[in-house]
């Protein structure tokens, strides 16, 4: 994970963790597994851990088994700029042919109105993506952005969620705000069509969608904010969490259902670089915490405890 990168993308799979990081990767440049390891005796079983780089960009998937799976609510859009690759629109589709294999169209790959090539996709693991062909002239953003759509009875709610998450994370600033107009059918006027802001060095797109849409946000996707010290974790930790019985070992749910993971940066060192017996001891001393307490994790590694 690059020093200047706090937020990770973790990826829940039943069993095809290993399996689906070595796709992604094949697809896109700047990719690559960084490790992969067993974490043993967790309530889902054995479980592997890959972490990885799309683009450059921090990943970390699991097998957890079939409790939580993928949903349109969270898509990844992968931005094709024309001004940094002169086969921009051939890779956009040799990448949408791939996700394709075995996948489901959820909007087919054309021209649309803020677009000159878009399709959105739901992959054979069912992870959606977003493929666009983007505006040269619009404000650079990173290749693989995350997408919220707050759909249903969160609907209307993706500026209160914004301007949360602006107040929450002290690197944080607001991108493009792209509002419905009054009278467009299906969607409220002036309710979010589409906005975008970074949080400690990581973009994210968000958006409203009062569609009938049969998804919300669950745990299937979730980010990971990875804290030097217990003062950091305390803090998200008290800022973030409204969801009691969602608190178990460093993960917690914030008032719009949006799953983050709150993890000591040296825990990362410890699962990727630890002896088998090191990694189980960090485990099972991790797995009845809520709040992660470093204290107790590092006695763990070191065998104090």
């Amino acid at each position: 994970m690059s020093s200047k990168q706090k937020i990770t993308t973790h990826l829940w799979f039943d069993q095809e963790a290993k399996q689906a990081a070595e796709f992604y990767c094949s697809l896109f440049p700047g990719s690559s597994i960084s490790y992969i390891t067993v974490l043993h005796d967790t309530p889902s079983g054995d479980a592997d851990i890959v972490s990885f780089e799309l683009d450059h960009q921090p990943f970390m998937a699991i097998n957890g088994g079939p409790l939580f799976k993928f949903n349109p609510s969270t898509a990844f859009i992968l931005n094709f700029d024309p001004s940094k690759d002169q086969n921009a629109r051939e890779n956009l589709d040799r990448v949408w042919r791939e996700l394709s294999k075995g996948g489901r169209i959820l909007m087919p790959l054309q021209e649309y109105d803020f677009s000159k090539r878009f399709g959105w996709i739901e992959d054979k693991f069912g992870l959606s993506w977003e493929v666009m062909l983007t505006n040269p002239e619009g404000e650079e953003r990173p290749f693989i952005t995350p997408a919220l759509m707050f759909a249903g009875e969160k609907a209307g709610r993706a500026e209160e969620a914004i301007n949360f998450y602006l107040s929450v994370f002290e690197n944080a600033k607001m991108g493009s705000m792209h509002r419905y107009p009054k009278g467009v059918e299906f969607n409220k006027g002036g309710t979010v069509q589409f906005a975008d802001l970074m949080i400690e060095n990581t973009w994210f797109a968000v958006m409203d969608s009062a569609n009938e849409q049969p998804f919300d946000f669950n745990e299937a996707i979730s980010f990971m904010v990875y804290c030097e010290d217990q003062k950091a974790i305390d803090y998200y930790w008290k800022k973030l969490s409204t969801v009691p019985e969602a608190e178990q070992c460093g993960w917690l749910k914030d008032k719009f259902g949006i799953s983050w993971q709150i993890v000591p940066a040296a825990m990362d060192a410890m699962i990727g670089n630890g002896t088998k017996e090191q990694i189980d001891r960090v485990i099972q001393a991790i797995l009845p915490m809520k709040k992660p307490v470093i204290a107790d994790l590092e006695k763990a590694y070191k065998g104090d405890r």
